[in-house]
């Protein structure tokens, strides 16, 4: 077993890696059908199984192809880490999409939108009020 904080170094590492390789190793068209970042790796304690979180920006179609080229460019992935990367055992490597970018915009327009509706009904209160004020002072 690694130490946490071994752990973590590798997983920057392969973090780091795996972008390079993202920008300019890996060959496969399906793999540029979407805009990918690396949002997080998580690598087990025994360092030989890593799971790399990507987000991918595009069409639904796109996100799929991408994904897809992602999972049959694993092999490649893993052989470029072994000769990038000095570790006993080069760890298996797993292509997980990560939604949470696209939660959290939903979540943002979630909440823009219920700001705008509550600006709505306090300007709705104080013209009313502003009504009544008038309404009084002319009686």
């Amino acid at each position: 077993m690694a130490t946490n904080r071994r752990v973590s170094r590798v997983a920057e590492l392969i973090k780091r890696e795996v972008s390079q390789m993202l920008l300019n190793g890996i060959k496969d068209d399906r793999v540029g059908m979407g805009m990918v970042s690396i949002t997080d790796v998580d690598v087990s304690g025994d360092l030989q199984h890593a799971k790399i979180y990507v987000s991918i920006y595009g069409t639904e179609a796109a996100k799929a192809e991408t994904m897809a080229g992602l999972k049959s460019a694993t092999g490649f992935v893993r052989s470029e880490l072994g000769a990038r990367v000095r570790l006993r055992r080069t760890p298996e490597v797993i292509f997980i999409e990560d939604h949470s970018i696209e939660r959290g915009t939903k979540v943002l327009s979630l909440l823009n939108q219920l700001e705008h509706e509550r600006s709505l009904t306090n300007s709705s209160l104080e013209s009313r009020e502003q009504f009544d004020e008038d309404e009084q002072v002319s009686h």
